[in-house]
């Protein structure tokens, strides 16, 4: 789920200078992804049971994180819950991985995110790139992943390179859209909601280049 249009029951978030605003959402943001870490490692052989029942109460929670925007301090902390949520439901997954190609790529799916978020929101501040008049159709385009990829686990109708590279794609435009909104001033968003934004942005390229890796390791 992704916040595409702010809902403003208690008017638009209050006005910050950008650079304040950018800060502020990287902290966040940043917190958030070292809880998520954390999580993933503390319930390492968690079952994938349990995992996908914290991720459903993760998904639930993004809800609660725009329903209660108005008050920050509760979106923030529920934002953090939900970070860790999603640690106890990657943790699998994670494991996984580690199984069966060593901690290293980890490191490196972690640290390739991080350099290609850092120089896609370099590009958009250096060069004030703005796409957010797509922002509609990369929703659609997002929405249609999803249910290509639920289609798929029952079909196995697209290679799960190519879907990888799909998200990428998707969330490599979702990232500059992101970061142009914060430039811009936030659209009325408030700074746990970018936040979330730039989370799952993170959330979805880290998985991405995972799976490229371990497909390229699995072919080598």
């Amino acid at each position: 789920m992704r916040f595409q249009t702010p809902v403003r029951p208690y008017g638009l978030a209050p006005a910050m200078p950008v650079q304040a605003l950018l800060g502020q959402v990287l902290g966040i943001t940043a917190l958030g992804l070292i809880i998520t870490a954390g999580a993933a490692y503390v319930f390492q052989g968690v079952s994938p049971g349990i995992g996908l029942i914290a991720l459903i109460a993760g998904f639930i929670l993004l809800f609660a994180i725009n329903a209660t925007r108005a008050n920050e301090a509760l979106s923030l902390t529920l934002f953090y819950v939900f970070a860790a949520l999603v640690g106890v439901g990657l943790a699998p997954t994670i494991e996984r991985y580690v199984q069966n190609f060593g901690s290293g790529i980890i490191v490196e799916a972690a640290a390739t995110t991080g350099l290609g978020m850092l120089a896609l929101a370099c590009v958009v501040y250096a060069t004030g790139l703005d796409l957010r008049r797509f922002q509609g159709y990369v929703f659609l385009a997002l929405i249609g992943l999803v249910l290509a990829g639920i289609v798929s686990v029952f079909t196995h109708w697209i290679h799960p390179t190519t879907y990888a590279w799909l998200t990428l794609a998707i969330f490599t435009f979702l990232v500059l859209i992101d970061f142009a909104r914060i430039r811009a001033g936030g659209d009325g968003f408030t700074p746990v909601q970018l936040a979330v934004q730039i989370y799952l942005d993170a959330i979805n390229i880290f998985l991405a280049i995972l799976q490229l890796l371990g497909n390229r390791r699995t072919d080598d």
